[in-house]
């Protein structure tokens, strides 16, 4: 536990009443209609969304996850999310634009846009309830443990206290301001965080026990966990950190904020864009702040902390008070930070909290909008009155809330609900991609995906069927547990596909019409609409999706070179730094070039 001085307590109280401020007075203007509390009306500039995009995914468990990572399996480790910068960048290049074209409310409201009767019917109730409440609340608690192990190391608070004092102000301004709240909110919250990461990372590597970043580097806790890349001679780790990852992972799994074509959150600040040129460029700003700038902080602090703190022993030894189902390599990043001095502790503890407001209150405005749009309005009352959406809205934000909080309080660390997720998702990432541009995939491909999916996730991790599989002496190595689910959910949604009817002519011209995907997966529908002298296709629109795949690798390079190179420069590897800073300079022009050829709608 710190003591704060009242410089520190001054800086977090004038923080919290900004945040209020905002909200209060947004909160007119957002209780409107539910158009302006979810979307702020669809007039929102690409910095102001990208700048958020980044703020909702800077939360308190984010470096807490980071630190977990490269203690237990070095820098490299990294690479379990690392990899979701391909389906990031697929977003930016191929699917922004037609989020945006779709002009829906949210991206469950797709379903009905996409397919057809009672099963598309369904699929919207279902999946509104399963990520607004269930997936939602799953992240929400993740975020919240964060909070409760920064609460107990810091301020010696109790995980209940933390929970009510973080949780009333987030909540309130979350449910008087709406989207827009959330959005403007985000702007300061983003540049304290900021601020505050590389302050705490600059000063911790200072000091005495560490000796500066040449001695940081060379320490023998810390050496043999720089390398960027994993050990190439180690099978099991390459496989689990990098081919997996980059090979299955990235497209196959649904994970919020790393949505294979788009969704969520991300899909809602698209749909919030003035323009499919804006949320383009939203989406593109995120994903280079998100991979190749925002994490070196954090990895800095890591590595800093396995000098102090080297091991469990260390942390439970200076902090006796932290309760043992609490204890885990996550809660370093949250000790490392009692060792800064009084004004720099009062910053670093703001952009702590403004992590958590900024990811919290995005999951609570996105996890009502779901709830209100996609299942009140859908399912219960149909012919709701606006200000009638906007207080169940304002009441929904409440409800998930306390929930997470509930949960919070139960869960061990960040790392172990973060395979959770990922595995609940695995395999269905492949038709999130494919469903823009193949015209057969239908309603019960994607039931059949999410309900498999999740059935052969808790069997593998949850009974003796995984034990028997990959377990220590099993028939498979562990690592194969995640490809083995997503194999599985495959098999099962494209035979379904094949087995079942494709969606209506109707719903299916309906949908080109207004998205205009283009490609040879809609051949077959264009073609026999031209038969019937129906005309689909829009001849101002053409088919960009190579030029957005092109893009997309290039955006990689740039983005995988930055990244690279910071580190290098971080390490002093001077030589390596140059070359990827040349590669990044060169990739950007190249980009620039194959951008252009991206055709977007302007208005």
């Amino acid at each position: 536990m710190v003591n704060l001085s009242t410089f520190d307590i001054t800086l977090i109280v004038v923080f919290f009443a900004i945040t209020l401020f905002i909200g209060i007075y947004v909160s007119k203007k957002s209780g409107k209609s539910s158009a302006e509390y979810f979307l702020s009306g669809r007039n929102m500039p690409w910095w102001l969304l990208g700048v958020s995009m980044v703020a909702t995914t800077f939360s308190t468990d984010t470096p807490n996850l980071v630190t977990d990572i490269v203690r237990n399996n070095g820098v490299s480790g990294n690479w379990v999310w690392w990899a979701f910068l391909i389906t990031g960048l697929l977003t930016v290049f191929v699917y922004a634009k037609l989020w945006r074209k779709s002009k829906v409310n949210t991206d469950i409201e797709f379903y009905e846009l996409r397919y057809g009767g009672a099963p598309a019917r369904f699929l919207r109730g279902f999946r509104a309830v399963y990520l607004g409440i269930i997936f939602n609340i799953l992240a929400m608690s993740a975020v919240t443990l964060a909070a409760i192990k920064i609460g107990a190391i810091m301020l010696g608070l109790q995980p209940w206290e933390t929970v009510v004092y973080a949780g009333v102000i987030t909540v309130t301004f979350s449910a008087l301001g709406g989207f827009r709240g959330v959005v403007y909110t985000d702007f300061i919250l983003f540049f304290t965080a900021m601020a505050g990461a590389i302050g705490a990372a600059y000063y911790l590597v200072g000091l005495p026990e560490v000796g500066g970043l040449d001695a940081l580097l060379q320490h023998e806790n810390v050496i043999d966990k720089l390398s960027i890349l994993p050990d190439f001679n180690d099978k099991e780790v390459l496989i689990t950190l990098l081919i997996i990852p980059l090979a299955v992972q990235w497209w196959s799994s649904w994970y919020p904020g790393a949505e294979p074509g788009g969704g969520g959150y991300i899909a809602q600040r698209m749909l919030a864009a003035k323009n499919e040129n804006h949320a383009i460029g939203a989406t593109f700003f995120f994903n280079i702040m998100h991979y190749a700038l925002r994490p070196w902080p954090w990895i800095i602090v890591a590595l800093v902390s396995l000098v102090i703190f080297p091991d469990l022993a260390s942390i439970q030894e200076a902090f006796p008070l932290v309760s043992e189902d609490k204890l885990g390599h996550d809660l370093a990043y949250s000790a490392m930070l009692t060792k800064l001095p009084s004004g720099l502790l009062g910053l670093v503890l703001a952009s702590l909290v403004a992590a958590y407001m900024s990811t919290i209150s995005t999951h609570l405005n996105w996890g009502a909008s779901y709830i209100v749009n996609d299942f009140y309005r859908q399912q219960i009352n149909k012919d709701a009155s606006e200000k009638k959406l906007v207080a169940v809205g304002r009441i929904a934000t409440v409800i998930l809330m306390v929930c997470s909080a509930l949960l919070a309080l139960v869960l061990t660390n960040a790392l172990q609900l973060f395979d959770i997720i990922l595995m609940f998702g695995a395999g269905t990432g492949l038709i999130f991609i494919l469903r823009w541009f193949w015209w057969r995939i239908n309603a019960w491909s994607e039931i059949s995906a999410m309900f498999v999916s999740g059935i052969v996730s808790v069997l593998l991790n949850f009974t003796s069927l995984g034990v028997y599989f990959f377990g220590d002496e099993g028939l498979l190595p562990s690592y194969a547990k995640f490809p083995m689910i997503v194999l599985i959910t495959t098999i099962v949604w494209v035979s379904v596909t094949y087995l079942t009817q494709s969606e209506s002519k109707e719903v299916l011209q309906k949908f080109y019409k207004k998205i205009q995907p283009g490609g040879p997966g809609w051949s077959k529908v264009v073609g026999e609409a031209r038969a019937e002298n129906i005309e689909l296709v829009d001849n101002n629109e053409g088919w960009s999706v190579p030029s957005g795949i092109l893009a997309m690798l290039i955006g990689c390079v740039l983005i995988y070179a930055i990244m690279f190179a910071t580190g290098y420069w971080i390490y002093g590897e001077y030589n390596e730094a140059i070359i990827l800073t040349g590669v990044a300079i060169v990739s950007a022009f190249i980009l620039s070039k194959v951008w252009g050829k991206i055709k977007t709608t302007i208005l």
